[in-house]
């Protein structure tokens, strides 16, 4: 038998159409939550130690602005003495204080006599002094200074002890309701002879 014409020939195939698509890895959709999760975790620390910083910036602000503040030193159990540049001094307690103004009450200041000649001034200076306490003036003023800043050379706060301190504590216990104008007279006496009772304490 012949077999040579009888042998079929292979046929050609034709090219397909479909194109093989990359396959993605099987964590690429965990990959992209990780990266938001990260991000979002990022941004939350982020604005977290801003938030930390502005708290601590303002902390340090209000804190180390009152330790510098010259405040901090007034003994708010004492009397105070305030000089001024005109070389008044005023006594009494300071309230408050920054670098523009310093509040005073409980006011006083001493008063000295006016005399004939320079030479009897001098000599009897230590007796013509008087504490007087604010209030009774001709200006009424109330028992409350501001003084501006740029005034004051300095100021003290005042032993219990001293002569001031201890003039003030008696004209309060002779005037347990506060002072009266229509009496400045005789509660000036009343705290001149105080401060000049102290004055001769203090003499050996």
């Amino acid at each position: 038998m012949d077999f040579s014409r009888s042998t079929t020939q292979p046929q050609p195939v034709a090219p397909s159409n479909h194109v093989a698509q990359p396959t993605a890895p099987a964590g690429g959709k965990r990959n992209k939550s990780d990266k938001g999760r990260w991000l979002r975790v990022g941004i939350f620390t982020f604005l977290t130690a801003i938030g930390l910083l502005l708290v601590a910036l303002v902390v340090w602000l209000i804190v180390g602005a009152s330790t510098n503040k010259e405040d901090q030193y007034v003994d708010s159990n004492k009397l105070q003495a305030v000089f001024l540049s005109t070389g008044q001094v005023y006594f009494g307690n300071v309230t408050s204080m920054n670098d523009k103004y310093t509040v005073l009450t409980n006011i006083y200041y001493l008063q000295t006599s006016s005399t004939d000649t320079k030479a009897a001034a001098a000599s009897t200076a230590a007796n013509n002094v008087s504490l007087v306490k604010l209030g009774c003036e001709l200006h009424a003023p109330f028992d409350q200074m501001v003084i501006n800043r740029t005034q004051i050379t300095f100021w003290e706060n005042l032993q219990d002890s001293g002569q001031v301190a201890t003039a003030v504590k008696t004209f309060e216990k002779d005037n347990p309701n506060g002072q009266k104008c229509a009496d400045q007279s005789s509660s000036s006496g009343n705290t001149s002879n105080s401060v000049q009772n102290a004055n001769n304490a203090a003499k050996p």
